[in-house]
């Protein structure tokens, strides 16, 4: 189980990435293809946008408690989680393989 600190740390950066993403899409795509003058501004209103504002800040963890290693996008799980949930049964079409 994680910390709850750093579970809350993460769904803060969230939040500012979906209020800031609008605009930050918009500054790359002036960054992509603008004039030049352009583009150095619009370098510098992305630099002044909060540092938790990019997506690459959010970390990828367990919707179950929270771990932040061995996630398994398609499940949204840790592969502990994931292991032991599908032993139980409770995640339907995944069976133990055997060959």
């Amino acid at each position: 189980m994680a910390k709850k600190s750093k579970i809350a740390a993460n769904e803060r950066r969230k939040a500012v990435v979906r209020r800031h993403a609008e605009r930050r899409a918009r500054l790359k795509e002036i960054i992509r293809t603008g004039m030049p003058q352009e583009q150095a501004e619009a370098v510098r209103e992305l630099a002044r946008q909060p540092r938790d504002a990019s997506a690459t800040r959010i970390r990828n963890r367990d919707s179950v408690d929270g771990r932040p290693r061995g996630h398994l996008t398609k499940f949204g799980l840790s592969r502990v989680r994931f292991r032991e949930m599908a032993h139980r049964g409770e995640l339907p079409g995944i069976r133990k393989a055997s060959w």
